[in-house]
């Protein structure tokens, strides 16, 4: 476990250094590969779950109201 740790910190320090040196690209593949190494773990399993949830319950609040009374138009 020690070694990912150690991994996903050094993917974001790499992410922080392709950020100060303006280099998106870098930036953004440093990033995922933290993301990718802490969903990996026991700690972010749970992540890809929580992020489903999450964009269903704002598409469920984003749908228009059909019927009732609190219905615009």
């Amino acid at each position: 476990m020690g070694t990912v740790g150690l991994l996903i910190f050094f993917a974001i320090v790499g992410a922080a250094i392709c950020a100060k040196a303006r280099v998106a690209g870098g930036a953004v593949v440093f990033a995922l590969l933290a993301l990718v190494l802490f969903i990996g773990t026991p700690a972010g399993a749970g992540l890809p779950g929580m992020v489903a949830d999450f964009l269903s319950t704002v598409g469920a609040a984003s749908e228009p109201l059909t019927e009732g009374s609190g219905a615009v138009g």
